[in-house]
């Protein structure tokens, strides 16, 4: 019979364990695993934007309820006065409140960039050996999904009461793609504002100031030929309008070059301006 005494728990941890110098020994020997490339950091920051919205569904309603209000709301309330019938204004109007309520959606992200910042989150970020716009990035590319969502409703509902683009499915597709190609751009605008203020009412507040002559001084309701001149060189030259009216023409099946042009120039100039900005304030939070 063995009369060896029995070990203890400490013991068996302590044999389990290995020294500094082994573990040292471990780890040189070891190579790092490679530093994750700009699209897959973004894109993982992308998907705990959209697990955000898994556990707290109540996010959705901005881009369900909220189109779907608008939708019907201004096709019932003006069409009959503006076009003599909502069959005939919503052929005019969905594609413009479609412009108009996604635009007016991306201002949640600032407010989710502040929530993290309030939050401490964004100081474990920059600690990361990732490429530093990725956390930015991630917030937009998640937000394109609530984007896709609200339009595919907001063009459900507009089927259901009338609307049929000449364009087809393509000119739709192609309306659309265009739409969120701004909006991602446009919303660099508002991360800017949710690193620059201190809490959420602060950047809800900013937002609602620049967002709302934005987008109703311009062609989303009504043709500008009917507003006074000078209201008329501020709608003419608006990027809401430039997008509005871009969107409008190609689901209705044409191509409108012009307006295009200026939608990409407009989007091309927020990134540049805003996300050189945002990313400066990133960096010195």
């Amino acid at each position: 019979m063995s009369t060896a005494p029995a070990r203890t728990q400490t013991e068996d941890f302590e044999l389990a364990t290995p020294d500094a110098e082994t573990l040292a020994s471990l780890l040189v020997g070891q190579e790092r695993p490679p530093r994750p490339s700009a699209l897959s950091a973004s894109l993982t920051f992308g998907w705990r934007a959209m697990l955000k919205i898994k556990h707290v569904p109540e996010q959705l309603f901005d881009v369900t309820a909220f189109p779907i209000m608008m939708v019907l709301m201004y096709t019932y309330l003006f069409g009959g006065a503006l076009a003599g019938s909502t069959e005939a204004y919503i052929q005019f109007l969905l594609p413009g409140i479609l412009v108009l309520s996604v635009v007016m959606i991306t201002m949640y992200t600032g407010v989710s960039v502040n929530t993290d910042i309030t939050k401490g989150v964004f100081d474990r970020f920059r600690t990361l050996p990732i490429w530093r716009p990725a956390p930015m990035v991630g917030y937009l590319l998640g937000d394109v999904l609530r984007y896709v969502l609200a339009s595919a409703v907001m063009l459900a509902v507009g089927m259901i009461i009338g609307y049929r683009p000449d364009g087809g499915v393509l000119g739709v597709l192609a309306g659309v793609a265009l739409l969120l190609v701004f909006s991602f751009a446009f919303s660099w605008i508002w991360t800017m504002f949710g690193l620059l203020l201190r809490t959420e009412k602060s950047v809800m507040g900013v937002s609602m100031m620049v967002i709302f002559p934005l987008t109703f001084l311009s062609n989303v309701f009504v043709d500008p030929k009917t507003m006074p001149g000078w209201l008329q060189a501020f709608v003419n030259n608006s990027p809401v309008t430039h997008v509005a009216t871009a969107v409008r023409e190609l689901m209705a099946g044409n191509w409108p070059a012009t307006d295009i042009a200026w939608s990409l120039g407009w989007s091309a100039l927020f990134v540049v301006v805003f996300g050189t900005v945002t990313m400066r304030l990133y960096n010195r939070k």
